[in-house]
């Protein structure tokens, strides 16, 4: 699992290294969150939201936040989470992405998630 998380994180690096700005990515977890995320948080929730709606930097969030905004980009670290979670999370965050969704994790799990006409 700490795969899939790795697998963002190197995504994030080549969307940034390809000049992509980092306010247009956004990076979600199904399972536990994103260190950044954790670490963020432990400022309050207060910052941490301050900063995803000033937009201007990469945002790490849970999957299951309601409060999360679309971006350009989004990257999915299937990182744990029950199947369900993760079968609702994929599509919404498809519906989050304005024009890429990277989705990192295994491969089988996810396809299974899916359906195989995905």
């Amino acid at each position: 699992m700490d795969g899939a998380l790795d697998a963002a994180d190197e995504a994030v690096d080549l969307l940034l290294d390809s000049g992509r700005a980092p306010g247009d990515i956004l990076v979600l977890t199904t399972g536990e969150q994103h260190p950044w995320a954790a670490h963020e948080l432990s400022f309050g929730e207060a910052s941490y939201w301050a900063q995803h709606d000033a937009g201007d930097d990469v945002f790490y969030a849970t999957a299951s936040a309601g409060r999360v905004k679309g971006r350009p980009v989004v990257v999915v670290a299937v990182n744990g989470g029950a199947n369900d979670a993760v079968a609702r999370a994929l599509p919404e965050a498809m519906g989050r992405a304005g024009a890429l969704l990277i989705v990192c994790g295994d491969p089988k799990r996810i396809n299974t998630l899916i359906g195989s006409g995905a």
